[in-house]
């Protein structure tokens, strides 16, 4: 019997990523023959030959599916493939995601309902890890990865006179890390020109603006980023998002190169250990530890299991094989837990605190120590009409503290934060998930506290240069004097009836007052415009309870203003949403 398994991820984040990669090397150490793949990597007309296919995806957004399983994720949703294109696979399917948003694992659920509706023949159920869990998707991970392993173990044993590998013991490294001779200063970076601009072909964005649009007293630094891309060929419109690939800082690159003793001139390059991993996309080769650390892989993240089982591979000190050991059990997950979730324990952290192993990490197994660094998403808040040639953002720099003394602090934020004019920054452009109506005529009711408001900023811009009317925003945020982000510029379109504004400053009353308090008490205008001039309503920001108190309020303005049975406000707000007339963008 061949015992063969594909294991499928979509990824936004790297957490997919790394539980499908967690997933094939336990197949390795039971000897299985495993393949790991992006979806939209993968050769989608092989896969009814697929024996077993264990798919591992992420929802993003409202209910969005990562950008690597768009392809693969339209081909599966055709309505002309046959209902038994995959009778003769088995699959599985383990989705990620958080119970605080409104479609929680959407992804997921709508993937393997849409796999058994072509034929496919489950192995184990459905799995839904919850960000919201105790100790976060681990837990719901570790449960579900246990019941596939007891499944896929009854049916396919181990071939005769073969023993499963230990659970830690340690494989060969994703990549074979081959020294040149020669040192520089910096990797020689292929150029790439024309279009479309991605990840692995970004655009060096001139930084024209960084300035900070809160108060200097005000607890919460936002910037308004400006990038010049009027070189790029680049077209955006609103709601669209600019995808910004960022940077570790100097202090943090040289951090690192010494707790690794490397030099950071160095130069190397690389040789594949499987041929089912192809090279790394987008990192120059031959390149220096240097571009590599700054540009490439992830110190600063919270590290997960996998990291520590490395080191324990890797230390010289009993004590600290004893520490990591129990960090990497079943029953050490809450010591885990509490060590490096709850206080957000960075890679580079953990390694000042395991100096046995720091010092004894083969370099070859930097890739698999550390995740590659992740773009960031921020909705474009500027308009290509009102501001041609140049993409603008409203970012929140992240900076928070927990028990340890340093300060967390957001790695694009920050790195954007400290950039001077002229720097260059990497961009692409994506689509977002706001649509915007066409007709001019079709009213606009937008609801963004916060940063929230960003793209309805560009929305704003791009729907008065096209002499549309009918725009309602609600705002929210702490203070009139300082968060209210492009006050003057909405209040003068308001003095030229483009714009109806409604402001929640929720610090600045004795009582709390927001967003969701306006639209209740401008009832009358909102039913109005959503049930007799079909008007379309957008909601951004935090995931937490903002959206919820929204559509509470909507539901509570549709009965008592616009005389809806309560009954049936459900059905209205779900048949909103089928039609694109409600649309979230909410993060958390």
């Amino acid at each position: 019997m061949e015992r063969k398994l594909l294991v499928l991820f979509g990824s936004q984040t790297g957490t997919a990523q790394d539980v499908a990669e967690r997933i094939g090397r336990d197949a390795k150490r039971r000897h299985f023959a495993v393949r790991v793949f992006a979806m939209d990597a993968y050769n989608k007309a092989e896969l009814i030959q697929e024996p077993v296919v264990i798919f591992v995806v992420a929802t993003t957004g409202q209910g969005d599916e990562p950008d690597n399983m768009k392809h693969m994720w339209r081909f599966l949703l055709r309505k002309n493939l046959p209902t038994d294109s995959l009778t003769s696979v088995k699959i599985g399917v383990l989705g990620l995601g958080d119970s605080s948003y409104q479609k929680f694992n959407f992804v997921g659920k709508k993937l393997y309902r849409r796999l058994l509706q072509l034929g496919g023949t489950s192995i184990v159920p459905l799995g839904l890890a919850d960000d919201q869990e105790e100790f976060g998707c681990d837990a719901g991970i570790d449960r579900w990865v246990k019941e596939l392993w007891s499944v896929l173990l009854t049916m396919y044993p181990l071939p005769v006179g073969l023993l499963a590998m230990g659970d830690f013991e340690l494989l060969p490294p994703r990549y074979n890390i081959e020294l040149l001779p020669g040192h520089a200063d910096i990797p020689v970076v292929t150029e790439h020109s024309g279009q479309p601009y991605d990840r692995g072909r970004p655009f060096p964005a001139k930084l024209v603006g960084n300035e900070r649009v809160t108060a200097a007293n005000h607890f919460q630094d936002v910037r308004l980023i400006t990038l010049d891309v009027s070189q790029s060929g680049m077209s955006h419109k609103a709601g669209d998002v600019v995808m910004i690939q960022p940077q570790n800082t100097c202090d943090v690159v040289q951090e690192i190169t010494t707790l690794l003793q490397l030099d950071s001139t160095a130069v190397f390059t690389l040789q594949q250990n499987d041929k089912d991993c192809p090279l790394p996309n987008g990192l120059p080769l031959p390149c220096t530890f240097q571009y590599l650390f700054t540009h490439y892989l992830d110190v600063q993240c919270v590290p997960r299991r996998y990291f520590f089982e490395l080191l324990m591979s890797f230390t010289q000190s009993d004590l600290e094989r004893e520490r990591l050991a129990e960090f990497c059990s079943p029953e050490g997950q809450d010591e885990l837990y509490s060590y490096c979730n709850r206080v957000r324990r960075t890679s580079l952290e953990v390694l000042m605190d395991f100096p046995s192993a720091t010092t004894h990490i083969p370099v070859s197994y930097l890739f698999d120590l550390f995740p590659v660094l992740q773009p960031r998403a921020f909705s474009i808040a500027s308009s290509s009409i009102a501001h041609p040639g140049v993409i603008q953002i409203l970012m929140a720099v992240v900076k928070y503290q927990t028990k340890l003394v340093k300060m967390r602090r957001g790695v694009c934020s920050n790195w954007l934060a400290s950039l001077e004019p002229g720097a260059s920054v990497p961009v692409w452009v994506v689509l977002g998930t706001f649509v915007f109506p066409t007709d001019p005529t079709t009213p606009v009711i937008m609801i963004g506290p916060g940063t929230g408001c960003a793209p309805f900023r560009a929305a704003i811009e791009e729907r008065v240069s096209r002499n549309c009317q009918t725009n309602v925003m609600f705002f929210g945020c702490r203070s009139k004097s300082a968060d209210f982000f492009f006050e003057h510029e909405w209040s003068l379109l308001c003095t030229k009836e483009c714009l109806k504004l409604f402001t929640a400053f929720s610090r600045d009353k004795e009582h709390k007052h927001y967003v969701q308090h306006d639209i209740v008490n401008n009832g009358k205008l909102v039913s109005d415009f959503i049930i007799n001039q079909k008007a379309c309503v957008y909601v951004a920001g935090n995931a937490k309870r903002m959206p919820v108190d929204v559509v509470e309020a909507l539901k509570s303005v549709l009965v008592k203003d616009g005389q809806l049975p309560e009954a049936e406000t459900d059905k209205v707000l779900k048949d909103m949403e089928i039609c694109r007339r409600l649309q979230f963008e909410t993060w958390s």
